[in-house]
């Protein structure tokens, strides 16, 4: 059976979690010197798993917090503030 989360919180730690396990693999890989091709795609793992934690973020911020704040007529600021995230990214 499926792990199936309770709510958001734990939907976001238990991707956590999985982008650590990853996480601790390339390490052992990169201690038992082991081939390069494999650590990267151990690697890209990595990345897919924090991107998929990142995406679980966004969302519940914009059904959460963005959607408070264009209700409160702060739409400018809320859109501001998701840009400005994506805008570090560059």
């Amino acid at each position: 059976m499926a792990y199936r989360p309770k709510d958001q919180q734990e939907r976001i730690i238990h991707r956590l979690k999985i982008t650590k396990g990853h996480l601790e693999k390339v390490i052992s890989m990169v201690s038992k010197d082991e081939y390069c091709i494999d650590i990267l795609h151990q690697l890209n793992a990595v990345e897919r798993a924090l991107k998929e934690t990142q995406s679980v973020i966004l969302e519940n911020h914009l059904k959460t917090c963005a959607t408070d704040a264009i209700k409160a007529g702060k739409t400018d600021e809320a859109i501001e503030e998701i840009m400005n995230v994506f805008d570090k990214k560059k």
